[in-house]
């Protein structure tokens, strides 16, 4: 059987014990489904191999020879991941546009007695409807932004707003990485997993009350928002924190511990802002990373370098604006008692 996705609310509300993708790992690894596992029945040279035959010999041949290599894949599946599955396990498989691939490897597992069925239309048909959300619909949702200069807690704040009612999109998270030159976490998704992971976020929201999103530029690390988006986030009204730049300093020391306690990877980033700073003010800051004056070299960086950038940004927006002034940052809980009560009343 066939499982035809045409909302958004159609793949929050699959019911499988399994969402299997039987493409090719580079496919896989470019997007997938959010959840589903990977279980290539071609890899990448056998699908590079089929298709040549396909153009250059015939698809009867392309057919035969895949249908083997397929055949071969779903053994060693059955033979590994698969092999404790119970009777009653439930799959649904797709493919890139649900043909050959998904269909072949469902009929073998329906034949042991699963019961099994596949995406109609395949990742395509995934895809689509992530564009769709995305890209080509209104946008339908009230944003309040949730802003403060670097250092603020505003991601630690952000993530506290839903256990008191609210609700958010947590775009640092979507995309692996905490939205500075200094934030990079590993790696990130690919630009078609960060709109997936995105799409089905603002999925499971409510249109009718408003949505606390962090301020952030039009790209979160290397991941781009989309339009509709960025310029919703532009015309909303702004709730800032407001703290001292020492508190805010010893802050992202707790903040960016990772970083901290990787010198060499923070003397390298300090390095590359070298086109945007006077070589000598470059040198102090690398000499603060040497001797480990950390608090002063985040200090140095927000006068010198954030805040000067963030009031510019803001300067140059004409939207509602609430400040939140705090003395320090030791308890994010109470600042997010706060913003909630505000976002509330807007």
């Amino acid at each position: 059987m066939a499982v035809e996705l045409k909302t958004l609310a159609d793949v929050l509300a699959l019911d499988f014990d399994d969402i299997i993708d039987v493409r090719s790992p580079a496919e896989w690894a470019e997007d997938h489904v959010p959840g589903a596992i990977s279980l290539p029945v071609l890899d990448d040279a056998e699908r590079a191999r089929v298709g040549t035959i396909y153009k250059q010999v015939s698809p009867f041949t392309a057919r035969k020879i895949g249908a083997a290599l397929v055949a071969k894949n779903a053994a060693a599946h059955l033979e590994g991941p698969l092999a404790e599955k119970p009777g009653g396990w439930r799959p649904l498989v797709y493919c890139w546009r649900g043909g050959q691939r998904s269909g072949s490897f469902a009929s073998i597992l329906s034949q042991i007695g699963w019961r099994v069925e596949v995406v109609q239309g395949g990742y395509k048909a995934w895809r689509r409807l992530v564009v769709d959300a995305l890209y080509t619909d209104a946008f339908p949702f009230r944003l309040v932004v949730l802003d403060g200069n670097t250092g603020s807690a505003k991601t630690e704040v952000l993530n506290l707003l839903p256990a008191r009612g609210g609700q958010v999109i947590d775009l640092e998270g979507l995309a692996n990485h905490r939205g500075s030159l200094f934030g990079s976490m590993g790696g990130q998704p690919s630009q078609k997993a960060f709109e997936g992971r995105l799409a089905l976020a603002l999925a499971r929201l409510d249109p009718a009350r408003p949505v606390v999103v962090e301020a952030e530029s039009a790209k979160v690390g290397e991941c781009r928002l989309p339009p509709k988006l960025w310029r919703a986030m532009v015309e909303a009204p702004r709730v800032a924190i407001e703290a001292p730049r020492r508190k805010r300093a010893e802050y992202l020391l707790r903040a960016y511990a990772d970083l901290v306690a990787d010198p060499a990877r923070l003397d390298g980033v300090v390095a590359s802002l070298a086109l945007a700073h006077p070589r000598e003010v470059i040198a102090e800051w690398r000499a603060m990373v040497a001797a480990g004056r950390f608090v002063d070299l985040a200090e140095g960086l927000m006068a010198r370098h954030y805040d000067p950038r963030y009031g510019k940004h803001r300067a140059r927006m004409a939207v509602p604006f609430t400040e939140v002034a705090v003395e320090g940052l030791d308890d994010p809980g109470a600042i997010a008692d706060r913003i909630a009560g505000l976002v509330a009343g807007l």
